[in-house]
């Protein structure tokens, strides 16, 4: 089953995306019944499911004409999650790592970080260039949402707790416009690298959730970014250091994940930032694409004529 959030008269709404269109849930279910988002579809679980599975049998009406933008599946989740480094030609293309060995996920562990839920938006959405850097990148990534409240589980369990996947791209600023003329000191970098995540619309997720019974395995995706038509990034999710189920079972030794969370997995080789393409610019149409779930497009918004320079006199 395909979920999907959109506007739909002057309100957000959600859907099923069928072959025929989209069935719109909140206006065809009511009382006990009734279902109002996505992330309600997932706190409610299998009862959720059971009627989103009778509209799709009674062959309820679509919307007509469909929307054609959407937002991301969940618009604001609880907690967005990200892992940086876990696809090793991208750990040699950045410098983190110089060279391969194969013993990683039993000799290091997987590095999340938070990002705050403004980062999100959604398919067909323009991207805010920030005012605080020169040099936007792209990063397509898998997207897992979680679908049960999980607290320190096993990969072997952690399955049972994915409600399913998307498509997200972890756009990054390269640059921070404030550091010009800082005394620098020893974790500036690492902070400067963290803070270029943060930015508005930063992480457009989309456009649809594929439930998890839909992906056979995760692990087996075709993975794609395009600028303008042109490839940047390709590979597939079996070159993941650590695979989803480790890296959700991991989070949750860390924190209590809960439904509507999400979790983007890591990007493969290509970004701009290695120095093999240039940095987006202005007016760029970004395609991300992962097998069986669908394209992520955006486009980048206009270059800010000033930059914020922080405190620096």
């Amino acid at each position: 089953m395909k979920l999907a959030s959109y506007t739909h008269k002057h309100t957000t709404s959600c859907g099923i995306v069928t072959d025929d269109g989209i069935i719109d849930i909140p206006s065809h279910t009511e009382g006990a019944k009734k279902l109002h988002s996505v992330k309600e579809i997932l706190i409610k679980g299998k009862t959720a499911f059971e009627i989103l599975e009778e509209l799709i049998a009674d062959g309820t009406a679509t919307i007509t004409p469909p929307p054609t933008t959407f937002k991301s599946p969940i618009p604001r989740p609880g907690k967005v999650l990200a892992l940086a480094g876990n696809y090793l030609k991208h750990l040699q293309e950045s410098g983190a790592q110089t060279q391969p060995f194969d013993d990683q996920t039993t000799s290091t562990n997987p590095w999340p970080f938070l990002m705050p839920s403004t980062a999100v938006t959604g398919c067909g959405h323009e991207i805010p260039w920030p005012t605080y850097s020169d040099q936007v990148d792209y990063e397509v990534e898998l997207a897992v949402f979680i679908g049960k409240t999980a607290t320190a589980i096993t990969p072997e369990a952690a399955g049972d707790y994915i409600a399913g996947y998307s498509v997200g791209n972890d756009i990054s600023a390269r640059s921070t416009t404030f550091a010009e003329g800082r005394k620098d000191r020893e974790k500036d970098g690492y902070f400067d690298w963290l803070m270029g995540k943060w930015s508005n619309g930063f992480l457009p997720l989309g456009p649809v959730l594929v439930t998890a019974d839909e992906i056979a395995d995760p692990q087996n995706l075709s993975i794609e970014l395009k600028v303008n038509g042109g490839i940047r990034q390709q590979s597939n999710t079996s070159q993941m250091i650590f695979n989803v189920n480790q890296i959700v079972s991991f989070i949750s030794h860390l924190l209590t994940l809960e439904p509507g969370d999400v979790i983007v997995t890591g990007t493969p080789h290509g970004v701009a930032a290695a120095g093999l393409s240039d940095f987006l610019k202005s007016g760029d149409t970004l395609e991300a694409t992962i097998e069986n779930i669908g394209t992520l497009t955006n486009t980048l918004g206009a270059k800010p004529k000033t930059f914020y320079r922080g405190f620096i006199q």
